[in-house]
């Protein structure tokens, strides 16, 4: 695999580390062995499957792969890892002799493989592609695809084989409503096709992490959930953004519950893996941004929740305390948690940041851990400005009270999908959060243009979102990881290249006009114009032209984020001042959405 198509993985799943001379470590995934022996880490950044021997505490092997991965299965004596590419790869490693025995074309950037009962096939999801792919793992075929909600980035198998349960990243449709948020896809194996489709609570967004319970009734998920409707004026009792968990009925394909991670004075941000140990005692939630893991005794969890009435159970999701007594936060030593796995009493977790393996043991009915150690995936290095960038940009740390972090609302350096009511052009005129990608080398910053640059966005950022002061060294690091941001090629393009829909498209865009404003490399004039969309206090106000690299990725649209999709753009919220558009044919029109998307 070329370091070109390397740094479009990095940029997708481990942004800013494109721009490094010396590649981290970077572990995004893990998978156990059923004797507790052996930890499989998958590195996105060293390209490698590490193999940790639990009783050495060691790296016992590792087996390169030819492009980064970004999720694996164990199914007995083969391990199955996702090679993370615009063409990505599913990969099958014989871990008796510790060599790939097969790879097979996958799809978009795939991730979360799941090996289907008999073994004979798998599913992945592509997840810029919003879809599940299902492979034959004997002839390579895609036997099917289907159309998820929005991004999904995270799977798991029900035990009975009739049913992949589906996390989805972020909301999809517009944001200028009463409600928005992920979702959980339940996919039926035999019919391949979506069964149900269930909403997190509104606000709902970075999904990241999702497991079943040990019978399988339940599915665990973590997510932010975002207080959106709120102005952005303070950060206490969560009043930007809570943490939580919540719990699906699989059965009844509906939201139980959603409680809360946080504390009444203490958040616990960017909930990333979960996991469930074997015996249904434990629950174990990673914590990205405040650099721990909670555990929680599940039974009494469940208990809790069950006692409540169909009222007390929603109320839960607004409960600070409602885990106080249930779990206990253990601090650990590494930097930036993701991926979780329990192996035996031990819980393991991929520290991002640190490179490194946490090793959490529990004993006894306790919450109270007998150990906490990390084993090293590497030898340590200084991170160059980008990368620790990136991790000052996820640490949670740097926030009042432990709230958020910048990834909150700018998940992987991108958007929330969120309308937020800032306070830097007045109150009560929310906008929808912008894409930090290019934000550097296209000036101003914000949809009115309030910030001169992305350096003083950054600034204002820190100051009155994090509610924190940092040293500028720290600040011009941070600047560095944005500025490292680099797009991700589009799922929508043939073998790298413009369809011929595409190509048509590229005609049809200057028909329309659309270049006049949205020109050059970055697709804009780095102009404001009044075009007769805003509305309220907003209403003859100029807006800043955006870049349209990656608009495939940045639903929904306009600075409020009323336009779900790209065709409702144009056909729904086209005032016949954005270009003209309305002059196309209803094919010209596809056309365009086709090039756009390809951008």
């Amino acid at each position: 695999m070329t370091r070109k198509w390397a740094a479009w993985f990095l940029t997708a799943f481990c942004p800013g580390l494109a721009a490094q001379a010396q590649e981290p470590r970077a572990p995004v995934a893990l998978a156990a062995d059923a004797a507790g022996r052996f930890v499989y880490v998958a590195e996105a950044g060293g390209r490698r499957v590490a193999e940790v021997d639990l009783a050495s505490e060691q790296v016992a092997r590792e087996i390169p792969l030819p492009e980064p991965p970004s999720g694996l299965m164990l199914a007995g004596s083969r391990l199955y890892v996702t090679g993370a590419a615009p063409q990505g790869r599913l990969h099958v490693i014989d871990l008796e002799a510790g060599v790939i025995a097969a790879s097979l074309n996958a799809g978009h950037m795939p991730c979360a493989p799941v090996v289907l009962p008999g073994g004979k096939s798998a599913c992945v999801l592509n997840r810029f592609a919003s879809e599940a792919a299902f492979l034959d793992l004997e002839s390579g075929e895609t036997l099917a695809r289907v159309l998820l909600s929005r991004e999904p980035i995270a799977a798991a198998l029900t035990p009975d084989g009739n049913t992949v349960v589906v996390l989805n990243h972020l909301p999809a449709g517009a944001a200028n409503g009463g409600f928005i948020a992920a979702e959980v896809s339940l996919i039926d194996v035999a019919r391949r096709e979506v069964r149900a489709s269930i909403p997190l609570p509104n606000g709902a967004t970075a999904a990241a992490g999702l497991c079943l319970s040990a019978d399988g009734r339940l599915v665990f998920a973590t997510h932010i959930l975002a207080r959106y409707h709120n102005p952005a004026t303070q950060l206490v009792r969560g009043w930007m953004n809570t943490n939580a968990l919540s719990i699906i009925d699989v059965a009844n394909a509906r939201l139980s519950a959603c409680v809360l991670l946080d504390d009444v004075d203490r958040g616990a941000a960017n909930p990333h893996g979960v996991a469930a140990n074997a015996d249904g005692r434990l629950l174990a939630v990673a914590h990205a941004g405040t650099h721990e893991v909670s555990v929680i005794d599940l039974p009494a969890l469940l208990e809790k929740l069950s006692a409540l009435g169909e009222a007390g159970r929603a109320a839960a999701q607004d409960d600070l305390s409602f885990l106080t007594g249930l779990r206990r936060r253990v601090p650990l030593p590494g930097n930036g948690p993701r991926a979780l796995v329990f192996c035996g009493d031990t819980i393991c977790a991929a520290e991002y940041f640190s490179d490194s393996l946490a090793l959490v043991t529990l004993g006894g009915e306790s919450l109270e851990p007998l150990a906490v150690r990390s084993v090293a995936l590497g030898p340590a290095a200084p991170p160059e400005p980008a990368r620790r960038g990136e991790m000052l940009f996820h640490d949670a740390g740097l926030c009042f009270q432990g709230w958020q972090s910048c990834a909150s609302c700018h998940p992987e350096g991108r958007a929330d999908a969120l309308n937020w009511d800032l306070l830097n052009d007045g109150l009560g005129n929310p906008k929808n959060t912008k894409s930090l990608l290019l934000a550097p080398m296209s000036p101003p910053a914000m949809s009115l243009g309030v910030r001169a640059n992305a350096s003083a966005a950054v600034h204002a950022g820190v100051k009155n979102i994090l509610f924190a002061t940092l040293p500028e060294e720290d600040i011009s690091c941070l600047e560095a990881y944005v500025a490292a941001l680099a797009p991700l090629p589009s799922p929508f393009l043939a073998q790298g290249r413009l369809s011929p829909a595409a190509e048509r498209g590229r005609a049809a865009f200057e028909k329309a006009e659309c270049a006049s404003c949205h020109a050059g490399e970055r697709s804009t004039d780095l102009k404001a114009y009044d075009l007769g969309l805003g509305l309220g206090q907003d209403e003859g106000r100029a807006f800043d032209t955006p870049a349209l690299i990656e608009v495939w990725r940045t639903a929904p649209y306009l600075h409020d984020g009323r336009a779900p999709d790209l065709r409702s753009l144009f056909t729904v919220h086209d005032n016949g001042r954005h270009g003209s558009s309305a002059s196309l044919s209803e094919a010209e029109l596809s056309d365009l959405l086709e090039y756009l998307r390809s951008l």
